[in-house]
């Protein structure tokens, strides 16, 4: 006779995967989303010389400015900024999910 399972251990062993694409994916919309809305904001808030703190971005991303071509270039750096660390954190959980399966 099989020993019977707790219904929390059920639970958990059927909740315990994410999908790492549709994570990546998600956090790339609003990754790229968010640092275009951000940029575009204070472009039209403060005018020209607008977000000293977001600007101190263009020492990682090369090309971005608080600017609205630096928006667009915003945008897709937020969206590979994000999808990589969604990705990574949904690959990250399943390892220890099924680390803890075992």
């Amino acid at each position: 006779m099989k020993p019977r399972m707790k219904q929390t251990d059920e639970v958990s062993h059927t909740l315990a995967e994410i999908k790492a694409e549709a994570l990546a994916l998600v956090c790339g919309l609003i990754g790229g989303a968010g640092l275009f809305t951000m940029t575009v904001w204070l472009v039209i808030k403060d005018g020209p010389q607008a977000g000293q703190h977001l600007q101190l971005l263009s020492n990682y991303f090369v090309g971005y400015s608080v600017s609205w071509p630096g928006a667009f270039v915003g945008l897709l750096y937020g969206a590979i900024t994000g999808g990589a660390i969604g990705w990574m954190v949904g690959r990250i959980y399943n390892a220890v999910a099924d680390a803890r399966k075992k």
